[in-house]
């Protein structure tokens, strides 16, 4: 059965129950009276004085402006980067907000810097969220795929920060919606999340596995082509910048620990947290990330249920990259929307629900329990899909 099957007897199947869908109500007024209170208050968007609120945005609203006045390089010399930054809030702060993107994700820069920054942050998160939304409730195949979206707790953490998570999220749960039906559109949405590679590094296999070989081909020949469209408007310096710099933010946030170890949701960020060498720490990260690979390719060249392939694949990302932060886990929402529309479809595993929720209160304390429960999360889920793979008929009563 295709990945993009929602039709109504699939995805209109058992219903979440009125209390999953209160929470999930609660939690999305939760999430907009945060915001309210943290602007009202000067610490989200526009500080007391009127000056912009240092936030991850600004990273991208100062490489856009660098590109626009034709330095589109100096986005990746941390200095000069830091300046500009300062003067899109309008005060110095300490600490530096990197640009880390390959020069692909300079033309979304470039358009935002157009704005002043706050606008430009308003316009990026929300223009970017209903993406997200569309993508999930694709998933899910029923209108309640908006109230599941819109509830998910790694939600507030990009809203708050002004990331990528939406656009991540719904590129990545674009493709696989669309992989058997339009594999063509699929590649291209695929192509378009080659601007954030480390969260793509499992496509490759699974594609090959499943023989998807026109979404492979698009993908390529549209990475190849905005590479191109890149150097042709920033110049060859800008990836010959980015190349460099590859090295130095590796050293920077993955050897020197230049933000808090705790924040890293991977493999890695669980080692150093808890004392251990960088070593030990990437032996275990490429461990895990090499047998999330196999797994997961294997499971594709099966006859798992398509949802369970896409929510393997899901979880396989996040597991196989060492660089991953709570907002980025905005795109475990995908995994978990495929579990969702299996379980209504099938009905759901004992204690299936119990595990899901777990997982979405693990993301939910993340900023009052500094450690990586963000990862605990993605490998709660991993083994969610791990029991509807082992046991794919098992119907809980």
């Amino acid at each position: 059965m295709a990945l993009c099957d929602i039709s109504p007897g699939r995805g209109a199947g058992a219903k979440l129950g009125r209390p999953v869908e209160l929470a999930c109500f609660a939690l999305v007024v939760a999430h907009a009276a945060y915001l309210a209170a943290s602007y009202l208050q000067g610490t989200w968007l526009v500080a007391p004085n009127g000056t912009g609120v240092p936030s991850d945005f600004v990273n991208v609203w100062a490489a856009g402006r660098l590109a626009l006045t034709g330095h589109a390089a100096a986005a990746y010399d941390w200095p000069t980067h830091k300046l500009v930054e300062e003067s899109a809030v309008g005060q110095p702060f300490d600490g530096y907000f990197g640009w880390h993107y390959p020069p692909t994700f300079l033309f979304v820069a470039a358009a935002l810097s157009l704005l002043p920054y706050a606008v430009g942050f308003v316009v990026w998160v929300f223009g970017t969220f209903p993406g997200y939304l569309a993508a999930i409730r694709a998933i899910i195949g029923d209108r309640v795929g908006y109230l599941l979206a819109a509830a998910f707790p790694a939600v507030l953490a990009n809203f708050v920060v002004g990331q990528n998570g939406f656009l991540t999220a719904s590129l990545f749960g674009g493709t696989l919606v669309l992989l058997e039906r339009r594999p063509l559109v699929a590649g291209m949405l695929l192509g378009l999340l080659t601007y954030k590679p480390h969260l793509g590094l499992l496509f490759p296999f699974v594609l090959a596995a499943g023989g998807h070989w026109r979404v492979f081909v698009t993908a390529g020949a549209v990475a190849a082509l905005l590479a191109a469209a890149s150097w042709l408007a920033f110049g060859g310096a800008s990836w010959q910048a980015f190349v460099a710099n590859i090295g130095h933010t590796s050293q920077a946030f993955l050897s020197s620990g230049w933000a808090d170890w705790s924040k890293l949701q991977t493999t890695f960020g669980v080692v150093r947290t808890l004392g251990g060498s960088e070593g030990l720490a990437w032996t275990l990260q490429v461990f895990v990330a090499l047998s999330a690979t196999v797994a997961v390719a294997v499971l594709w060249r099966g006859r798992a249920p398509p949802e369970i392939k896409a929510a393997a694949l899901g979880v396989g990302a996040m597991l196989a990259t060492p660089y991953l932060y709570i907002y980025d886990l905005v795109v475990l929402a995908v995994p978990l929307a495929f579990l969702l529309r299996l379980g209504r479809a099938r009905g759901f595993l004992a204690h299936e629900m119990a595990g899901i929720g777990v997982a979405c209160l693990l993301i939910l304390i993340f900023p009052f329990v500094k450690a990586p429960v963000g990862f605990a999360a993605v490998v709660l889920l991993a083994a969610l899909v791990a029991r509807r793979a082992l046991a794919p008929q098992e119907v809980a009563a």
